[in-house]
């Protein structure tokens, strides 16, 4: 229990919340102590409202984004106070503002965040109105709320300064070390191959968002403000996770065949599978090494166990002979090359963190990182080119503002107590997409209802002021802890912190629940209501979008594959960028699936093909990475004609199925496709044969060299191809259904 709850203190999540809480605490605080409640009081909203900008990103773009976000708030609730006693100008203007503010969100997760804040502080403006200046004074006090709170986010910054960056790493180990973990059960006798794959994709999804919040931070700090030894260390090994999962997903293994072949001899087999485990557990010990910031002393024996497999490989030949277990042995030799590269990644890591590694090696590596992150610049083009239906953005602007108006006046014709609940609720539960609506809908009511009724017994029981301000100091605090991690109880503890702060200004505390949960369910019934039917942006209209965004990365990277295996030296930028939109667009399309599962089934449309697209598409990524690595690692001999017409072939078929899915018609004589590929298969094996027979008599090593890059290219060839026609047959099916 003490290690959860210290490791709960030590997340990312809680440090957020303190900072938040700490900046909203300490003026209610101090100013209550002079009379000034109110004024401490609206000085935490305005702390409140920054927050949400402030999301991981090198210090300038935190700075900015604070800043704007303070202003936005204030001036917004400026202007609905100068507004509002004109109701004929009043109600057209207001559904402008919400729309605009609504629509930043184009600009990326920032403007997101901005968006929201602004939106929140729009609703909260009808708590207190003001006139004169009144009005004036509430803004600049919001104002001051939020550059409050970035002073103490920067002292928090400056104390800690690269405790996120170490925490989102250590999560990507975590994560990584859960990849290798499930290529470890594949190894499971009559593992169940279909549960494990899905497993993999979903963490796919997950290591997409961690990586690209370790760029932001990461590679924008590099890049803007040169690099320290603590910001190359975490580099190398944010590079090295990144070689790790390559190398895991590229080097594909026929289990079926294997558990064949070696079912008389399993001992070899499960000599890999331990070996296997043991690499994913020296990551996770490598990831609470990093989280807990302790001296990282190994306590596995990767080293060892290698010898092990390579013993039980020569027992294995020894018992069966040299001739009948040559095959085996091959199988078995690619399997020990494969564990024997990734120990040696591994050990980079562990040195990296350790610091037994020359840091200032990394120079060469470390250039071109600019060119790996997404860039910061807000045109006003991007905001007219989404002002159509075609945008989901603008759908979701125009169903926020109609449901936030009828919200408006649903509160103030049936004279409801607290209007702007209503229009919170809405704000925080209505989102783009239909199955995220949904839960937080179901989420927040269960929440209020149940802080609302914990809060009541609390309250029955506890009538000192100074202990429910105590209270509610600590449910805030966990409320914003749990924002992102469970929603539900985020809404617990925020219903708890609300209805205690009114438990210390009124007696009235029964009508204060009965309100919060009556103005809940009409916010959350009216969001769910309206990302039903107005606009609704279900997810199979953006599938399509997806699928082609996958097949076109996968395309692009085996292009750069072929490019690579002709032409040899090092690896370039556009190879790696390559590889790693690859990895992000297939992971978004799995996340797109993950969404439509969520929707009602009547809009689950070809959901079976999707899932099948996802994991085609995954396998294309493992059969390119597998080739691509091998290349890397090998000297390799020069690609021949054949083999380019092979992986030119599998492009067009990409190339095919991405002009279906942009409703373009490609002809494509699939006859002389396929007739043309076996030709040259067997001009690739005869041409194989023939270098291999003249090269026996002169370098044995060479030759067994030459025969697994044989047996391995043209294979791999053979599986590309196959995949990239399943994917055009998919897509066809996906079309026409």
């Amino acid at each position: 229990m003490i290690y959860k709850i210290r490791k709960f203190t030590d997340s990312t999540n809680f440090t957020n919340a303190l900072k938040v809480t700490i900046a909203a605490v300490i003026p209610v605080i101090l100013l209550s102590l002079v009379g000034k409640f109110e004024v401490g009081f609206t000085i935490a909203l305005g702390a409140i409202f920054a927050y949400p900008s402030d999301i991981p990103s090198n210090l300038k773009h935190k700075i900015i984004g604070v800043l704007v976000t303070a202003f936005l708030v204030a001036g917004v609730n400026l202007l609905v106070n100068i507004v509002f006693p004109y109701p004929t100008l009043f109600y057209p203007f207001l559904m402008v503002l919400i729309f605009l503010i609504a629509m930043i969100s184009v600009y990326g997760h920032r403007a997101t965040m901005v968006s929201f804040s602004a939106l929140i502080s729009v609703s909260l403006a009808f708590a207190s109105i003001n006139t004169g200046w009144a009005m004036i004074q509430h803004a600049g006090l919001i104002l001051s709320g939020g550059l409050f709170y970035l002073l103490i986010s920067l002292i928090f910054h400056y104390i800690r300064p690269h405790r996120y960056v170490e925490l989102q790493i250590a999560e990507c180990i975590k994560l990584t070390a859960k990849y290798l973990k499930l290529r470890g059960d594949l190894w499971t006798f009559n593992a169940d191959k279909k549960a494990i794959i899905e497993k993999q994709l979903h963490l796919q999804v997950e290591l997409n968002t961690i990586r690209q919040n370790i760029r932001e931070v990461l590679m924008s700090g590099h890049t803007s403000s040169g690099s320290s030894n603590q910001n190359r260390k975490m580099l190398i090994v944010f590079i090295s996770l990144i070689e790790i999962l390559e190398l895991a997903l590229s080097t594909s293994f026929d289990h079926d065949k294997l558990h064949q072949k070696f079912d008389d001899q399993p001992k070899v087999l499960l000599t890999y599978q331990k070996l296997a485990y043991t690499l994913a557990s020296s990551l996770k010990q490598l990831s609470k090494s990093v989280k807990k910031r302790t001296t990282y002393f190994s306590k596995h024996t990767l080293l060892s166990e290698l010898d092990d497999l390579q013993l039980a490989i020569t027992d294995y030949a020894n018992d069966l002979g040299k001739v009948p277990a040559s095959e085996g042995v091959f199988m078995l030799t690619t399997m020990l090359q494969y564990a024997e590269k990734q120990v040696e990644k591994i050990t980079i890591v562990e040195r990296a963190i350790t610091l037994a590694f020359n840091l200032q090696d990394f120079k060469e590596k470390d250039k071109d990182l600019e060119k790996f992150l997404t860039p910061q610049y807000y045109p006003l083009s991007t905001l007219t080119e989404n002002l159509s239906f075609s945008s989901t953005i603008f759908r979701h602007s125009l169903r926020l503002t109609l449901t936030l108006l009828i919200g408006f006046i649903i509160g103030n014709v049936l004279t409801f107590h607290n209007v702007y609940w209503i229009l919170l609720t809405i704000i925080v539960i209505l989102q783009p997409g239909y199955g995220l609506t949904k839960q937080r809908s179901f989420n927040r009511i269960f929440g209020t209802i149940l802080g609302g009724l914990i809060a009541f017994g609390i309250l029955s029981l506890v009538q000192n002021k100074i202990t429910l301000s105590i209270l509610s100091i600590i449910s805030i605090l966990l409320g914003f802890s749990f924002t992102q991690i469970n929603y539900k109880v985020s809404a617990t503890f925020v219903t708890i912190y609300v209805v205690f702060i009114y438990g210390v200004l009124t007696p009235n505390i029964g009508d204060v629940i009965q309100y919060r949960i009556l103005d809940t369910v009409v916010g959350a019934a009216l969001a769910f209501l309206a990302n039903h039917f107005l606009w609704p942006s279900w997810e199979f209209l953006n599938i399509p979008s997806h699928i082609e965004k996958a097949i076109s990365a996968n395309q692009n990277y085996l292009k750069e594959i072929s490019i690579f295996y002709n032409k040899k030296g090092t690896i370039s930028t556009s190879y790696r960028l390559a590889r790693k939109n690859a990895f992000i667009e297939i992971g978004n399309l799995m996340a797109s699936f993950q969404r439509m599962a969520q929707e009602p089934k009547s809009k689950q449309k070809q959901l079976p093909q999707v899932y099948k697209l996802a994991v085609l598409n995954h396998s294309l990524l493992s059969s390119s990475a597998s080739l691509g690595t091998y290349i890397q690692s090998h000297k390799t001999t020069s690609a021949s004609e054949a083999f380019n017409v092979v992986v030119d072939t599998a492009v067009k078929n990409l190339d095919h199925a991405t002009s279906l899915l942009k409703e373009k018609d490609l002809y494509l004589n699939e006859n002389l496709l396929t007739e043309d590929l076996a030709m040259r298969f067997t001009e690739l094996r005869n041409s194989s044969a023939k270098e291999i027979k003249e090269g026996i008599a002169t370098d044995e090593e060479a030759f067994q060299l030459k025969m697994q890059e044989t047996q391995l290219v043209i294979e791999q060839l053979i599986w590309l191809t196959n995949l990239s026609e399943n994917i055009l047959k998919t897509t066809k099916e996906l079309k026409e259904s």
